[in-house]
């Protein structure tokens, strides 16, 4: 019997969410993921202190955001030695309420990139999505710099994303459910609440008919996962973007993965685009996404800030 990994890839392209390039090879991901914060505890493993810092000494001089830019592209470039397809590569989250600060600073990390030898149909600009970082990736999109839209939580931020034809969005679902699951208390019900009726799972399925049903392009990574349940529920899905443990969780099993997203309808007319005021009101009228995109840039801004210290302590 194939393991759990192994079936879940023959309905879903399974990638890593990791910047610890040294594992990813047993698991054998098409595509992975980063963010500052895995970024950030990867260069603080000692087998990664070179790579971090040798790219400080080979730029001296330089502005501390570029020695950034190139620590983060050298950490893609080694995963794209190790996967077949696409990085994802985060722009700085303390940039996420400026569009034409986020749009310069994905030019010049793809630049890199380029410069690099890496195409560009192998990066995936990651960037939050916010109404000026959906704008930015709009921009993005129309030059073809590919983009990841992350952060996501409510059905209004998906929407935005495919009236920008942004070739990808990271629905969080692991911290939808940590959102629903603190807030409901003592009157938590875990069985009740696991499997396809986990309200992460629920938001991801929804946004995933949606884009079906209208014949949206943008693909759909489920993210943020906190268990396998999560995971299997999603089979079908896209993409899931999953951390090393979960995958060697995967790996280990061969209890079977029924398919769960599959869509069976007729294609119908996409719906009329959110203007800026309908999405910011959609987005204020769920708490839950307006606390959690709030606390994800915060968190991220926290660990970009970290790791300014760690190259400025190298400079």
């Amino acid at each position: 019997m194939a393991s759990q990994l192994d079936q879940l890839k023959a309905v879903t392209t399974v990638v890593a969410d990791t910047g610890d390039f040294k594992q990813l090879a047993q698991f054998a991901p098409q595509d992975a993921t980063t963010n500052p914060s895995l970024i950030l505890k990867a260069v603080q493993k000692p087998e990664y202190a070179p790579l971090l810092a040798d790219t400080v000494a080979a730029h001296k001089g330089a502005a501390l955001e570029d020695i950034v830019d190139h620590t983060l592209v050298k950490f893609g470039q080694e995963i794209l030695k190790v996967i077949p397809g696409r990085v994802s590569t985060e722009v700085d989250a303390r940039l996420s309420f400026d569009t034409a600060a986020t749009v310069a600073r994905a030019r010049r990390i793809m630049g890199l990139y380029e410069a690099a030898g890496t195409p560009r149909e192998r990066v995936l600009i990651k960037i939050a999505s916010t109404w000026e970082g959906i704008q930015a990736a709009r921009v993005l999109e129309q030059e073809g710099i590919r983009c990841n839209l992350t952060l996501l939580f409510a059905f209004c931020q998906a929407q935005a994303c495919g009236d920008a034809r942004v070739q990808l969005i990271s629905p969080f679902v692991g911290r939808i459910y940590d959102w629903y699951k603190k807030t409901a208390g003592a009157s938590w019900d875990e069985a009740a609440n696991a499997g396809v009726n986990d309200p992460g799972v629920k938001s991801v399925a929804r946004i995933h008919a949606h884009y079906k049903q209208h014949g949206i392009a943008t693909e759909v990574m489920g993210a943020s996962f906190r268990n396998v349940g999560q995971i299997l529920a999603l089979a079908g899905c896209d993409l899931l973007t999953i951390s090393p443990d979960l995958l060697a969780q995967l790996q280990a099993s061969e209890a079977p993965v029924p398919r769960h997203l599959v869509f069976h309808g007729e294609l119908q007319a996409a719906p009329a685009p959110l203007s800026e005021a309908a999405f910011r009101y959609a987005l204020n009228e769920d708490a839950m996404a307006t606390e959690k995109l709030a606390e994800g840039i915060r968190a991220f801004a926290v660990d970009a800030g970290k790791l300014d210290a760690l190259i400025e302590a190298q400079r």
